[in-house]
């Protein structure tokens, strides 16, 4: 499915799977926020270009001009990424559009039953939720909340894992003794590993 090949990249980001790319994630899109939060969409964009231009123009001519003072025939430098197919096929190009339906779709169907009162708890739960957005919306822009959840996605997943890793060691002690030679091993395994993992729930709390 087109939402699961969009997500695993996006996990490996988050979760710092490799760090490069993650920092490097993390830092343009903090910049690209925070030059939104105080420059215009179309500035924001235009400066981008700008600047990705620049890198690539200058790189063009340095490598003319060592091909020249060498004499070589390696070609234009972006020929591997020229010649890279980055079309979209009609098959994927399906599954993201009836992917998109869907969801559509079912936004359409929860915000007409929502409105239109169809569950009176429901629509006064999002009468509440739209309530204290009013607050939100009147402490925080939407740049500055884009901003917290950028910070927060690339954040928290980490501090998540290394406070898994740090209460793992804490487990081996409070399992029970090894059994005796007259209990099933293989059911105290499964037992073990159930505890295991109840424990680890209790202590990621």
């Amino acid at each position: 499915m087109p939402h699961v090949l969009l997500i695993s990249p996006a996990l490996q980001l988050i979760y710092w799977r490799e760090p490069r790319k993650s920092l490097a994630a993390f830092v343009s899109s903090l910049m690209v926020l925070v030059a939104m939060a105080t420059l215009s969409v179309i500035s924001v964009v235009s400066y981008l270009l700008l600047a990705f231009l620049c890198v690539t123009i200058t790189f063009r001519v340095y490598k003319s001009v060592i091909q020249a003072v060498q004499k070589s025939h390696e070609g234009h430098p972006f020929r591997s990424l020229l010649d890279r197919d980055i079309s979209v096929s009609s098959e994927s190009a399906r599954q993201l559009a009836d992917w998109c339906r869907n969801r559509l779709n079912w936004l359409s169907v929860q915000t007409r039953r929502l409105l239109l009162v169809e569950d009176l708890v429901d629509s006064l739960k999002m009468a509440a939720i739209m309530w204290l957005m009013t607050y939100v919306g009147a402490l925080f822009n939407g740049v500055t909340i884009l901003i917290l959840a950028d910070v927060v996605f690339f954040t928290a997943p980490p501090i998540y894992q290394k406070k898994k890793v740090h209460h793992l060691p804490l487990l081996p002690p409070l399992l029970p003794p090894p059994p005796s030679s007259g209990t099933d091993p293989t059911q105290i395994d499964r037992q073990l590993v159930l505890l295991q993992s109840k424990l680890e729930k209790v202590l990621l709390r």
